[in-house]
């Protein structure tokens, strides 16, 4: 998930997260049709496959739709994709339960629940479906042929080391992400706080969830500068609680004061990051989960070796390499 999210003088060496699988980023991304052309590989073509993102209009999900259409466009594939209005399981389940009733040859899924979903999910694969869970999975190892995302505990720890860095090892921190059960999120909350640990001299105040809501974000965090004037440092679980941080920081006179690590490089943080508001965003690779996860399907239907687990690169992006090219192309897209 999305997730939604530096001074001039670190390395951007330094910034590059190692990938567990190296992947490349779709070259294009059309949006029109959705029924390739050429000559494909038997096995996928005329395969039906549908999307199910975690929130349609959020950029991380746009560019993840927006390579895996191209892919299955090229592949072939008759593709659709639809999305969460917003991250809520009952908003879900009747997208999920629509998805059963057609029966596609496969289901790309985004679930916002760990637990909640499954067993709607285990009835569509039982019934013949190959699932591949993108981004977001369940924790019933016996759902989907194939699991992509990013190495979310690694981002964490990566966030914790240059927050901690900005704030120069002193004050408070906090994390700001959407609500527990996400397994995308409570990995970053994992992976930051287990790295807080080892700098002392900054408490780790309770994390707080704001149900995917900017504005709650930013209430948030003027409450908690209300409360501990010491705060120096936070961290956003994802874009849409970034967005919030930015806005609250704005209005509070504290933009830049208290340093804000972000998940994610949609569009608004990108422009956060560039005006000082934000100084880390980790940005995801969206397109290659988008890529990849149609790739495994292809594989699955020709009868190939499938990659149970595949993780994406991810990159930290600050003022002193947003402009470089080998970095800027991590940033989302807010359409194909």
């Amino acid at each position: 998930m999305p997730t939604t999210r530096r001074p001039r003088t670190r390395r951007t060496a330094a910034l590059l997260i190692p990938a567990a699988t190296a992947l490349a980023l779709a070259a294009t991304a059309a949006c029109s049709s959705t029924s390739g052309s050429g000559s494909p590989a038997a096995g996928p073509a005329h395969k039906k496959v549908t999307l199910i993102t975690g929130v349609k209009s959020d950029p991380f999900y746009i560019t993840m739709t927006c390579a895996a259409q191209a892919e299955a466009q090229a592949k072939g594939m008759d593709f659709t994709a639809e999305g969460s209005a917003q991250w809520d399981v009952s908003v879900q389940r009747p997208l999920i339960d629509s998805v059963a009733a057609v029966r596609p040859d496969g289901l790309l899924v985004s679930p916002v629940d760990t637990s909640a979903l499954t067993p709607s999910l285990k009835q569509i694969q039982s019934a013949g479906t190959k699932i591949g869970l993108v981004d977001t999975s369940v924790t019933d190892a016996s759902v989907g042929i194939t699991r992509i995302s990013s190495d979310n505990e690694a981002g964490g720890k990566v966030a914790a080391k240059a927050l901690a860095q900005q704030m120069g090892d002193k004050g408070s921190v906090i994390v700001i992400s959407v609500k527990p059960g996400i397994s995308t999120t409570d990995a970053r909350i994992k992976g930051f706080t287990e790295e807080m640990a080892a700098h002392p001299g900054i408490t780790v105040l309770p994390t707080l969830y704001d149900n995917d809501l900017p504005a709650t974000a930013a209430s948030q965090i003027q409450a908690t500068l209300a409360a501990h004037p010491d705060l120096g440092g936070v961290f956003a679980g994802n874009t849409n609680t970034g967005q919030g941080i930015a806005t609250g920081l704005q209005q509070a006179g504290k933009q830049g004061t208290v340093k804000v690590a972000a998940f994610d490089a949609e569009p608004d943080e990108i422009t956060a990051l560039k005006a000082g508001t934000l100084q880390v965003l980790v940005a995801q690779d969206p397109a290659a989960i988008g890529t990849q996860a149609v790739d495994q399907l292809a594989a699955a239907f020709a009868g190939q070796p499938v990659q149970a687990q595949i993780g994406t690169t991810m990159v930290a992006i600050t003022k002193d390499n947003i402009d470089d090219p080998k970095v800027s192309k991590y940033a989302y897209k807010a359409g194909c």
